[in-house]
């Protein structure tokens, strides 16, 4: 039997596309849920140390997870993109 006496307990498992609010922060690197699309931004150092090794760990799993979710699915050849909720207007000073 494994001894998990001092160990943290796992957080919470980053699921792809479920929702539009989920970020999942590494260091510095956020990946932000979407129904439609993740978003990855920022940067990550992963020092040779326990910390670079639990956050490369992190950064595996969660690509894991995207890369699963994309290939349980259905995918077309590019996904649409959601049509914008913004207008032209003219501009006021010209």
């Amino acid at each position: 039997m494994k001894n998990t006496a001092g160990t943290k307990a796992t957080p919470p498992t980053f699921t792809p596309f479920a929702d539009d609010a989920t970020v999942e922060t590494i260091g510095g690197l956020s990946v932000e849920n979407g129904s439609g699309s993740i978003a990855v931004h920022g940067s990550l150092d992963l020092p040779r140390d326990r910390m670079g090794l639990d956050r490369a760990r992190k950064l595996k799993a969660v690509a894991d997870a995207i890369v699963a979710a994309l290939e349980a699915s259905d995918l077309p050849d590019e996904a649409l993109r959601a049509a914008s909720n913004s207008r032209t207007v003219e501009n006021p000073f010209a």
